[in-house]
């Protein structure tokens, strides 16, 4: 009721009239059905919840300046209006609707501080193994062709007892065998059956239309994925045959899903990055959120994000974030734009790394005038080129095999037959050995603080909204259903700023307590 005293109408019809005809008969206002979408995630309800809260609550129809005897809409039209804000790529109005009203009352600052964290969602399917996988596969690609094509479908070989016992009911529902070899069996036994079923397909009589039917298009692709034909049969592929996690089909159910991995926790699903402003004497509010598949490194999202917030008018002066986040070549096109990029980067790896000793990378004295390299032993390097690797540019040095097989530290320096050397190019070598010093001392560890906030704000929307499991199947919805919580989030704390709610703190145990009161 409070977003409505403070900012009247929220969300105006204009922003999302590009996903409604201009003619035909009226419809409900696209400015309320946002509003009800927000409040809706607010509150964790389903479709058919806000559609009631629509009709029968007070306070929602305060906020959404109805008349009490309204008699409100279908709770399906909630369902049509996301699809059109997908359809139309509006989905980022949501959010931008709401910043643009902090942006004109002084509450959002351009120039500010921002941080951004990452956590995982889970996909809106079941865990299936391998061989539930492909044969869950299968059974759908069979579903949809008895629905499309049931006169041609019962025609061909794919009605017989065999296919009924292994098809008739879902993947996870069936007793697979136990036994590694009987698994394996059954596994070829449905990859035949998946080859004869596209190769009837790929008849010339066969219906032209139901190659294009999704289901029949993920078995083709899960078919190559998993199996291979060739003149001795069907075989089912080992681990280490399968395409990379990032192209890896994970579930005929949500062909857009991935797994991912983070610290031994592994997620079929996507990875959704929110970013806030935090400054002291403002709210900290949700100034953007993206979603990508799981298989995404984070450090992928930082030119996007910043990118964003520039176009939005939100650019932060200082931009807090994890190493994950981070690196050289990252915070000099940051600050490129103006923006100080504050999180950790790589301490440097190698055999000093590995085994506590040796002489590392660091070690080493560059001349970049001179183009040459001296190792803590005083020997020059013999050999300095330019090269690239996976198309990003590094300094190739190396040492003489001669002078490295007589050197007596040669066993604490390295393994191979004499010294090698790969750096970043100057600016990026120099900028990564400042950061690593810098991230070591006292004054920059508290700077660094300031980003463990958005831990918090993570906590927040999974305890309100249940972030980290998403209600619907596919990367956009998925996307959708993140923007909404930021903004369902963005208004929770609005509210708790115009009533002077303080920011809560981290919670500790009376027995963590106890041991620092000791300890101090």
């Amino acid at each position: 009721m409070r977003i409505r005293d403070e900012f009247g109408v929220v969300f105006e019809s204009e922003r999302f009239v590009a996903a409604f005809a201009h003619r035909g008969g009226s419809s409900v206002s696209p400015g309320m059905l946002a509003l009800v979408s927000v409040l809706q995630y607010a509150e964790r309800l389903t479709d058919r919840q806000a559609a009631d809260a629509v009709r029968g609550r007070i306070d929602w129809k305060y906020a959404l300046s109805l008349q009490l005897a309204d008699s409100g809409f279908d709770f399906s039209v909630l369902s049509e209006f996301r699809d059109r804000l997908i359809a139309h790529g509006l989905e980022q109005q949501i959010l931008d609707a709401i910043l643009t009203q902090c942006n004109t009352r002084g509450l959002l600052r351009v120039g500010g501080r921002a941080r951004t964290d990452s956590t995982h969602v889970i996909a809106c399917i079941r865990d299936l193994n391998r061989l539930e996988f492909v044969t869950e596969t299968m059974r759908c690609a069979l579903e949809a062709l008895a629905v499309a094509a049931p006169a041609w479908l019962a025609g061909t070989d794919a009605v017989n007892a065999d296919w009924l016992a292994r098809y008739r009911q879902r993947a996870d529902s069936y007793r697979l065998p136990k036994g590694e070899a009987e698994r394996t069996a059954f596994a070829e036994n449905v990859g035949g059956d998946g080859y004869e079923l596209l190769d009837t397909l790929n008849d010339p009589t066969a219906p032209a239309h139901l190659a294009g039917l999704e289901s029949v298009v993920v078995l083709r692709t899960v078919w190559a994925q998993e199996y291979q034909r060739d003149a001795r049969g069907v075989r089912w592929h080992g681990h280490k045959q399968r395409p990379p996690g990032a192209a890896r089909i994970v579930s005929p159910h949500d062909v857009e899903a991935r797994c991912g991995v983070k610290r031994g926790s592994a997620w079929d699903g996507y990875k959704t990055h929110l970013t806030e402003s935090c400054d002291d004497d403002l709210p900290h509010l949700i100034t953007y959120t993206a979603t990508t598949p799981a298989t995404t490194d984070d450090h992928q999202l930082t030119t996007t994000v910043h990118q964003a917030l520039t176009e939005r008018g939100l650019k932060p002066a200082e931009h807090y974030m994890d190493g994950g986040y981070t690196s050289a070549k990252i915070i000099l096109a940051a600050r490129a734009q103006g923006i100080e990029v504050i999180g950790p980067v790589k301490q440097a790896g190698g055999r000093p790394a590995l085994h506590g000793s040796g002489y590392a990378a660091t070690d080493f004295r560059i001349d970049w005038h001179t183009r040459q390299a001296t190792c803590p032993q005083g020997r020059i390097s013999t050999r300095w080129s330019d090269t690239t690797i996976g198309g990003q540019p590094r300094i190739h040095i190396d040492f003489s095999r001669a002078g490295c097989t007589s050197c007596p530290a040669k066993d604490t320096c390295t393994t191979a037959a004499y010294r090698v050397l790969t750096l970043l190019p100057r600016q990026e070598h120099e900028l990564l050995q400042q950061r690593r010093a810098e991230q070591q001392t006292d004054q920059w560890k508290k700077r660094y603080h300031t980003r463990a906030g958005v831990e918090g704000s993570i906590s927040q929307a999974v305890r309100r909204t249940g972030t980290r499991r998403t209600r619907y199947r596919g990367h956009a919805k998925t996307s959708l259903a993140q923007v909404l919580t930021a903004a369902a989030l963005n208004l929770y704390r609005l509210d708790a700023w115009w009533t002077g709610t303080p920011l809560g703190t981290t919670r500790v145990s009376h027995y963590e307590q106890l041991v620092l009161s000791h300890a101090a």
